[in-house]
């Protein structure tokens, strides 16, 4: 009998996961079956890009059944829990399919009801966010409206997906308002959680700089409690209110909602707790997690997952095998970081390397920590590198899954 994969989860790190696994067993020796509640694939690093009409819906969804290759099955449903004991995901509507091994890439999911006003009065209104489809087109409309005011770029709390998405709508939304001639009529303010405008000091030294050199106006350790629509206020859970005309609000995040349901799967968020190098789940050796759905100290990035797959099929390979587990993902994470003017600057880094500036991927190739036009068209290079390179589970050339050291700085100015 064969041996059976099951992935939960059609998005970035279940598809490539089931073409990198599907590479490595043929279909008489190992069974692949991917399970996820719709057939659409969304490219969600387009959604920034869509308040501010540079990209178009429809060239941003795609079937998720084509994505996989030949031979992979695709059961479209929506997963009720996971018996850990039983081996086997459980599906809503009834039926039920049984696992050797089971690897979670159902994402994060969006909780804005989780905090106080977020969807009531002003939501859709005054009141946005543009992480899902929906959200960002009706934010596109909003955005072409506006006329001058209080425009303000909130992160709820951590984690998020994409950590740098925000700090690209506020640098995209002053590029915006200049071209539209009205950005002395804009004031435009991100507020975050964190205690400056990244995570690493490096970082947020030069984005921090990047806010101020823009006109933006920076407010540090701002965890949303509440949102008035109607009174244009956000509130922090310390009392302090930031004023809008306009919000840009990124919900607070959690993992999908069968983890909750799945006794000894999850954490306290829905995250799934996973060793930080090899990806296993610690109580159940056959589960593994990949991508947003992973509680790691890592970014929640499409690169992440890109970069993690390399490790986590082959600890597939050696756990079916008997053999023991490589600690061979080291946390690195890459991310272009759009500022506007046709520039974007790079950020490398993993677990215990900060961003930091120099080149990437060695001495000689894009600037780190540094705004650029080569960067701008490496953020736009992307997305055909996402469809045709990152999903079918392919290599980047000259990109290994480790964090280059070559090329680093680490003594910056």
């Amino acid at each position: 009998m064969s041996t059976h994969i099951v992935i939960l989860g059609g998005g970035t790190a279940g598809t490539l996961t089931a073409n990198r696994l599907r590479r490595m067993y043929d279909a008489g020796e190992c069974r692949i079956t991917v399970v996820d509640q719709d057939d659409d694939h969304l490219y969600q690093p387009g959604l920034l890009f869509l308040p501010f009409a540079l990209a178009q819906p429809h060239h941003l969804v795609r079937s998720r059944p084509r994505q996989l290759h030949s031979g992979i099955d695709y059961q479209r449903a929506r997963i009720d829990r996971v018996d850990l004991d039983a081996r086997t995901v459980h599906f809503a509507v009834g039926g039920w399919v049984s696992y050797d091994v089971l690897v979670v890439a159902t994402g994060a999911r969006l909780l804005p009801e989780e905090t106080e006003g977020l969807t009531g009065p002003g939501w859709g209104e005054n009141v946005f966010t543009f992480y899902d489809l929906p959200g960002a087109m009706s934010l596109r409309h909003a955005v072409q409206r506006f006329r001058g005011g209080r425009v303000v770029v909130n992160v709820a709390d951590l984690p998020v997906k994409c950590p740098v998405a925000p700090l690209e709508f506020a640098f995209l939304a002053d590029w915006y308002f200049r071209r539209c001639g009205i950005r002395d009529r804009v004031q435009l303010t991100y507020a975050t959680p964190l205690d400056a405008a990244f995570t690493k000091p490096v970082a947020a030294k030069a984005l921090g700089g990047l806010l101020a050199d823009k006109g933006v106006e920076l407010v540090t350790e701002f965890t949303l409690g509440e949102v008035d629509g109607a009174g244009g206020r956000l509130v922090s859970y310390d009392g302090r209110e930031v004023p809008f005309d306009l919000a840009v609000v990124v919900p607070l995040h959690g993992g999908a909602a069968y983890v909750e349901r799945s006794p000894g799967l999850g954490d306290e968020l829905g995250f799934v707790p996973v060793d930080p190098h090899t990806l296993q789940h610690p109580g159940h050796p056959e589960v593994f997690a990949i991508g947003d759905a992973a509680g790691l100290p890592a970014s929640k990035a499409g690169s992440v997952a890109h970069f993690e797959g390399e490790t986590l099929t082959g600890n597939i390979v050696r756990f079916l095998a008997g053999r023991p587990l490589e600690a061979s993902y080291d946390g690195h994470t890459n991310c272009f970081v759009e500022t506007g003017f046709h520039k974007a600057l790079l950020i490398d880094f993993n677990y215990d390397t900060e961003p930091l500036p120099g080149h990437f991927p060695g001495a000689v190739g894009l600037p780190l920590l540094k705004e650029s036009y080569a960067n701008h068209l490496g953020k736009l290079a992307f997305e055909w590198l996402y469809w045709h390179t990152l999903l079918p589970g392919r290599e980047l050339p000259g990109i290994g899954a480790e964090m280059p050291e070559q090329g680093k700085s680490h003594s910056p100015a």
